[in-house]
C-alpha cells in the first residue's frame, strides 16, 4: 500500500522578501525562512542594522541579503520591487504602536500607526504580488497581524484599527489572488518579547495583567512564531489561504 507523505516544510529555491526585519519578529522570521533553505532579502530602514542582521545568518550558513528601504516610501518600494525579481515569499512584518487612550490620540499618532502597519502593508504587497503574477507564479504572502486584530485592548484603539484592517486585506486578497495561485495568510501572535514591546512589558502591573490573559502563563517568545512562518510559506500549507494562524496561548479562546 501507497502510503501518503507529509508535503515538504523545505524552501530551496525560493526567494523570501522579510520586512522590518532587523530585529524582533522581523529577524526571527528571516531566521526561519533562511534554515529553511530560503534566500532572504532583509528589509529595514536602518542600513547598518539590517546589514549587521544579515550578516548574522550568512555567519550562520544562511543565503541572506540586505535592502535598505523605508516601506512608507511607496514609489521606492513600487521602484526597488520592480528592479528586482519576483519573491516567492513575503513576509509583510514592519509595524509601531503608539498605545494610549483613545481620548488623546492625535492625528500625527494615527497617521504614524496606520501608514506603517496598513498603508504600507498594502501597498509593499501589491507590489510583490504584481511582480509574482507578471512571473506567472504562484506563491506565498504573509501578514504579520495580532490577536489585537481578533480582540480590542485597552489603550490600543490605533494598533487595534490597523490589525483589524490587515485582518480584512489578508482575506480580500486571498480572494483576488487565488486565481494567481497565490495564498495569503495572517499570523496573529500575543505579546511577543521583542525590542518593540520590551518597554511595556517593564511595567510589572501591565505585565501581570497579560500574563493574567494568555492561558499557557508565559509571554510569547520570536521562537514560538518561527514554526508558523515556516509553515505558511512552505508545501506544507498549500491548501491554506485567507486564514489567521493565532499563536496567542489562548488569550482569545475565551
Amino acid at each position: 500500500m501507497a502510503l501518503p507523505r507529509t508535503p515538504s516544510f523545505r524552501l530551496d529555491s525560493k526567494r523570501a522578501l522579510v520586512t522590518g526585519a532587523s530585529q524582533g519578529l522581523g529577524l526571527a522570521a528571516a531566521a526561519a525562512l533562511a534554515e529553511a533553505g530560503a534566500s532572504v532579502w532583509l528589509c529595514a530602514r536602518s542600513a547598518d542594522a539590517v546589514e549587521t542582521a544579515a550578516q548574522s545568518l550568512r555567519a550562520d550558513g544562511g543565503d541572506a541579503h540586505a535592502l535598505t528601504l523605508d516601506v512608507t516610501d511607496l514609489e521606492a518600494v513600487r521602484r526597488t520591487l520592480d528592479g528586482l525579481e519576483a519573491f516567492d515569499i513575503l513576509v509583510n512584518n514592519a509595524g509601531t504602536n503608539r498605545p494610549k487612550p483613545f481620548t488623546e490620540v492625535t492625528p500625527d499618532d494615527y497617521d504614524a500607526v496606520l501608514d506603517l502597519n496598513l498603508r504600507a502593508a498594502f501597498f509593499v504587497a501589491q507590489a510583490a504580488a504584481a511582480r509574482l503574477i507578471a512571473a506567472g507564479e504562484g506563491g506565498s504572502i504573509i501578514h504579520i497581524s495580532s490577536q489585537m486584530g481578533h480582540v480590542g485592548g485597552q489603550n490600543r484603539s490605533l494598533y487595534c484599527a490597523s490589525k483589524w484592517g490587515l485582518e480584512g486585506l489578508n482575506k480580500a486578497m486571498a480572494l483576488d489572488l487565488a486565481q494567481f495561485g497565490i495564498r495569503v495568510n495572517a499570523i496573529a501572535p500575543t505579546f511577543i518579547e521583542t525590542p518593540l514591546t520590551r518597554p511595556y512589558l517593564e511595567d510589572e502591573t501591565f505585565r501581570a495583567q497579560v500574563l493574567s490573559k494568555i492561558k499557557l502563563g508565559r509571554l510569547g517568545q520570536v521562537e514560538d512564531v518561527m514554526g508558523a512562518i515556516v509553515f505558511l510559506a512552505s508545501d506544507a500549507s498549500a491548501l491554506v489561504t485567507g486564514t489567521s494562524l493565532v499563536v496567542d496561548g489562548g488569550w482569545t479562546a475565551e
